[in-house]
């Protein structure tokens, strides 16, 4: 009867020991909940941070001017005509954007 009582005892003993350690371990992990939210937080802002600046389709103003300039020489000899370039093609490309109604723009609810 009494190696009854002390297997049964054990069994007790040794359940008893896993659930205080479940309760530290989820102890542990709420404890650093707020460390691991702020990590990941962090990491996103990071991520949208490197993706570059945001803009407005609807109120941005963009004006683009491309220049391109050469110089070449044109013969016609004998009922043939080409051309020959005498120096290297330039393209100057200028743009300029601005966003415009920064005050009215919506962003998220109201």
């Amino acid at each position: 009867m009494f190696t009854y009582l002390n297997k049964r005892r054990k069994k007790g003993q040794s359940t008893l020991e896993y659930a205080i350690l479940i309760i530290i371990i989820i102890g542990a992990l709420l404890s650093i909940q707020v460390y691991i939210k702020r990590g990941i937080q962090g990491r996103l802002k990071g991520a949208a941070d490197d993706i570059g600046d945001q803009f407005s389709v609807g109120n941005t103003n963009v004006i683009s001017t491309m220049t391109t300039s050469s110089r070449e020489r044109e013969t016609f000899r004998a009922g043939v005509s080409g051309k020959t370039l005498l120096g290297d093609e330039v393209t100057t490309t200028k743009t300029n954007s601005r966003v415009i109604n920064v005050q009215q723009e919506f962003w998220g609810k109201r």
